[in-house]
C-alpha cells in the first residue's frame, strides 16, 4: 500500500480523509446482496443487473480496476459476476483497511485519481462508480485523463446526472465536495476518439436524482 504525500491532496480528497470518509465507510458496509438491494430500492434495478446490462459479455479474466473503490464492494460485485483480475485505487487508509478485511482476492492500492500509479493502457476496463462526482470541477480533467491512460480497451462510468454542472450542496454536510454533470459528455469532449457504446439513466424513486451509467471503447 503505497503512502501519498499530503501536500500533493486536494481539499476534497482531504476531507475523505478525515471521520467524514470512515462515517461514509461505515454507512456503506453492504454485503453483495444487500449492495443489490440498495440499488434496487433507490432506482428500480440491482446493481448486479447493471453491471450485466454492460459487462455480461466481458471475458471473466479481463484485467480491471476501479478508480476510488473504497471498502471495495463495487469490485465484490464483479467478483460474483465471476471477474477474477480485479484492482483498485483509493485515496482513504481506512476504507483500504476496511476492503482488506471484508474481501479476498483484490488488490488495492493507496493513490490518487489524479496520479494513478499504473502504466499506460495496463487495464482492460477502468470504472468508477460515484466518484466523479467528488473531484474538483477545476481538476477533473486531470483524473479523466489519467483513466483514460491507463485503459486499454473500456471506460465505465456510474455517476449522478446533471445536464449542466451542479453542486450538491450540504452533503452529508459538506459543501465544495459533491457536483453532478454530464460525464460522459466530458469524456466525449476531452477524448474524441472514444466510441460511447452504450448509456443508460435511472431516476430515483424517493427524489429527483437521475443517475447515469455509461460504457466507452477507445
Amino acid at each position: 500500500m503505497n503512502s501519498i504525500e499530503p501536500n500533493k491532496l486536494t481539499p476534497q480528497e482531504k476531507i475523505w480523509r478525515t471521520d467524514f470518509g470512515e462515517n461514509y465507510n461505515i454507512r456503506n458496509m453492504y454485503s453483495n446482496n444487500e449492495l443489490d438491494s440498495e440499488y434496487k430500492k433507490a432506482m428500480g434495478i440491482s446493481r448486479t443487473e447493471m453491471m450485466q446490462r454492460f459487462v455480461s459479455d466481458f471475458d471473466r479474466n479481463i484485467k480491471i480496476l476501479e478508480v476510488g473503490c473504497n471498502i471495495g464492494i463495487m469490485m465484490v460485485n464483479l467478483q460474483e459476476m465471476g471477474f477474477k483480475n480485479l484492482y483498485g485505487i483509493e485515496i482513504q487508509p481506512k476504507a483500504i483497511e476496511h476492503a482488506l478485511e471484508r474481501t479476498k482476492g483484490l488488490n488495492i492500492t493507496e493513490a490518487s485519481a489524479y496520479e494513478i500509479p499504473f502504466k499506460d493502457d495496463e487495464f482492460d476496463l477502468v470504472f468508477t462508480t460515484h466518484v466523479l462526482i467528488h473531484l474538483d470541477p477545476e481538476k477533473i480533467s486531470t483524473a479523466l485523463k489519467e483513466i483514460y491512460r491507463c485503459s486499454g480497451k473500456y471506460i465505465f462510468g456510474n455517476e449522478y446526472y446533471a445536464d449542466n454542472l451542479t453542486e450538491i450542496k450540504n452533503y452529508n454536510g459538506q459543501n465544495n465536495i459533491a457536483w453532478k454533470r454530464n460525464f460522459s459528455e466530458l469524456y466525449s469532449d476531452l477524448f474524441p476518439d472514444l466510441s460511447l457504446i452504450k448509456e443508460e439513466r435511472y431516476p430515483y424513486l424517493s427524489n429527483n436524482n437521475v443517475d447515469t451509467a455509461f460504457l466507452f471503447e477507445k
